[in-house]
């Protein structure tokens, strides 16, 4: 998928639904981008490989693109979201088939379900949202020591030489206070 190389990203899902109404390749583009990394680590962390995720977010990509050109979509939740429950419940049906699941679900328990999902994500991105927050009022250097560490996967030693820390101990030590005080400040705003 040549579409991972690209660098300009449409900013919000808004840009992405009407690049998608006008036929621009840029808002595919910025799906694969953002999108495409989480949707591959569900697959593969529930039974499945990298060419089942790329063949499964094709297909949602390929809903959402039906969807969104009929003119009658409406995005009542962050795209990623949409994205991610639709791809989860395509991945379900196939290990359904695949002799991993359940028995057939009706059209009705699986309408049932995406509406279940979509819930349990928005939630999930209340949560997500409210991290973030907690995150910016914390400051520096703990917002990017935890940011480095958790979302980059940076390892301690990175951490210890980015903020001159004596020793790894040392910059462990740091991450564990931030941490503390990440959490207090998160379970203050909920």
């Amino acid at each position: 998928m040549s579409k991972f190389g690209k660098s300009i990203l449409l900013e919000d899902d808004e840009q992405i639904i009407e690049g998608i109404k006008g036929g621009s390749s840029l808002a595919i583009d910025t799906i694969y981008k953002r999108y495409y990394p989480s949707i591959s680590h569900m697959i593969l962390q529930n039974n499945g490989s990298e060419d089942e995720a790329k063949d499964i977010f094709q297909e949602a990509v390929i809903v959402l693109y039906d969807k969104v050109t009929k003119g009658d979509f409406e995005l009542s939740s962050k795209l990623k979201t949409y994205l991610y429950s639709i791809c989860r419940r395509l991945w379900l049906k196939q290990l359904n088939r695949a002799g991993f699941g359940n028995s057939d679900i009706s059209g009705y328990e699986d309408s049932l379900f995406e509406e279940e999902d979509l819930q349990q994500h928005q939630e999930l991105e209340k949560k997500f949202d409210q991290m973030e927050l907690a995150l910016e009022k914390m400051g520096e250097p703990c917002k990017t020591i935890l940011y480095d560490f958790y979302i980059l996967n940076h390892s301690m030693q990175d951490i210890c030489e980015k903020f001159g820390y004596t020793n790894t101990d040392n910059a462990k030590t740091q991450k564990y206070k931030c941490l503390q005080r990440l959490k207090k400040i998160f379970f203050s705003t909920e």
